[in-house]
């Protein structure tokens, strides 16, 4: 008994071979392919409602902290709060688009399945998180600013770190936040622990935010917020920030982790 035990912890604690963490990934993605698109809507709606605290949380650190510490200080603590969202959406098993940029590409890769499919399963999580995410902007229009947790002019301060650069800036800063995501579907996967993964899942969401990198649902409640609370911010500057953001999202997650870790593996193989 106790030597199965030590073999059993042995096991747990080594490390995931490439072509398991593939093939895990793989069954993962099938499995939503193969989903409702009504059931993988409502998980992406949960996914957007959740995301959004981490709007909540930076713009309440902005309120109590902007002008009382050094401006790097200030940055400093928004990254910190970026996390919060991606650990409630990644460990709670919501559909975020972003990790879909690289999870769900696999098994199109892999000929498993098709590109229409691919597109159909895109297009409802894209929905649904940017609906989860409208609602909580129309709630932290409203319901923040009541308790005097957040003052609304740091929905606008928060928006004009993403607006204000032009659409290849915009598109580059997104191509690098899909990598990261990316890369974050495939550690989160090859962790085996609920510590790991939230560890993981900090310190890249972390990168995202220190690096003021634009991802697309969080973004797009960053800007609507402000567009429903501020003058200064309209609709046509949410478009440039979504548009060029979600295309940059999209080339990050698929170009460099899913080609290449599919690459990889499939080198490895023929290789073995």
């Amino acid at each position: 008994m106790v030597k199965q035990l030590s073999e059993l912890k042995s096991a747990l604690n080594k490390p995931k071979r490439v072509d398991e963490i593939f093939d895990e990934q793989i069954e993962m993605a099938m499995h939503e392919h193969r989903r409702s698109n009504r059931d993988l809507f409502m998980s992406a709606v949960s996914a957007g409602l959740e995301i959004g605290f981490t709007v909540f949380l930076m713009a309440a650190v902005y309120t109590k902290f902007h002008g009382l510490v050094n401006p790097s200080i200030l940055d400093v603590l928004l990254a910190i709060s970026y996390p919060l969202g991606f650990i409630f959406v990644v460990i709670g098993r919501s559909e975020l688009f972003t990790e879909h940029t690289t999870l769900a590409v696999l098994p199109v890769l892999n000929k498993d399945a098709t590109i229409k499919s691919l597109l159909v399963l895109w297009l409802v999580i894209y929905a649904g998180n940017l609906l989860g995410g409208y609602i909580f902007s129309a709630i932290m229009a409203i319901i923040p600013e009541r308790l005097g947790a957040v003052e609304v002019g740091s929905f606008e301060s928060l928006a004009f770190s993403l607006i204000d650069h032009p659409w290849y800036i915009i598109t580059g800063s997104a191509i690098l936040a899909g990598w990261l995501m990316g890369l974050l579907s495939w550690l989160v996967t090859a962790s085996q622990e609920t510590i790991s993964r939230i560890l993981i899942i900090a310190l890249i969401t972390t990168v995202i935010g220190i690096g003021g990198l634009h991802h697309c649902i969080v973004g797009s409640i960053e800007v609507f917020t402000a567009a429903l609370t501020s003058k200064s911010v309209g609709m046509g500057e949410y478009l440039h920030v979504q548009i060029w953001s979600t295309l940059g999202n999209i080339i990050g997650g698929v170009v460099f982790v899913a080609f290449a870790k599919f690459s990889h593996v499939r080198y490895n193989e023929k290789r073995g």
